[in-house]
C-alpha cells in the first residue's frame, strides 16, 4: 500500500507543510498523554512512555533531532512489549506512535488509535468513543480535516468506537 502523500514531509517529495508536521506530533503526543496515567498506575517506575512524550515535543521545539526521537519510539515500544497488561501496552505503544511521528507523520493516527484502545479496554465502546470526540476537539485547525479523512480511511479504528 502506498503512503499518503499528505502525510509526507515536502521535503520528502509529500504534500506535508512542516508546521503542519510539527502540529501533528504535538496532538499525537496530547493524544498519548491523555492516557499516560493508565500506564504509570500499573508502571509507575518505568519512565519510558512519558519520556517518548516529550522527546515527541523536543523535537517539535528544535532540541532533538529525528534519530533522537526514533530511539525514544524504540524505548516505548519496549516498555509496550515488557508489560503484561493489555491496557498498559496500548499506552505505551500510543506514546511510541507518538514520538515515531517526527520520522514519519503517518504516526499520528496511530498515537490516538492505541489511546482510544486502551480506553476501549478499560471503560468500553462509549468510552472510546467520548476519548475519540476529545482527540478531534484538541485537533488544531490546520491538520483536522487531514486527520479526520486519515481516520476515516483507516478500517482498524472502528473495532474501537464502533
Amino acid at each position: 500500500m502506498a503512503r499518503d502523500k499528505r502525510l509526507i514531509a515536502r521535503r520528502r517529495g509529500g504534500l506535508l507543510e512542516n508546521a503542519h508536521h510539527h502540529l501533528l506530533a504535538l496532538w499525537a503526543a496530547d493524544c498519548a498523554e491523555h492516557v499516560l496515567y493508565l500506564f504509570t498506575k500499573v508502571h509507575p517506575d518505568d519512565d519510558r512512555p512519558a519520556m517518548a512524550i516529550e522527546q515527541a515535543r523536543a523535537w517539535v521545539r528544535g532540541e532533538i533531532s529525528v534519530g533522537a526521537a526514533r530511539e525514544a519510539a524504540f524505548q516505548a515500544h519496549a516498555a509496550a512489549r515488557e508489560t503484561d497488561d493489555p491496557i498498559a501496552e496500548a499506552v505505551a505503544r500510543a506514546a511510541g506512535q507518538a514520538v515515531s511521528t517526527p520520522h514519519m507523520a503517518d504516526h499520528a493516527p496511530g498515537a490516538a488509535y492505541y489511546a482510544m484502545k486502551a480506553v476501549r479496554l478499560l471503560a468500553g465502546r462509549e468510552a472510546a468513543r467520548e476519548e475519540h470526540a476529545w482527540q478531534h476537539g484538541c485537533l488544531p485547525e490546520p491538520v483536522r480535516e487531514l486527520i479526520i479523512t486519515t481516520q476515516k480511511e483507516q478500517p482498524a479504528l472502528s473495532k474501537w468506537i464502533r
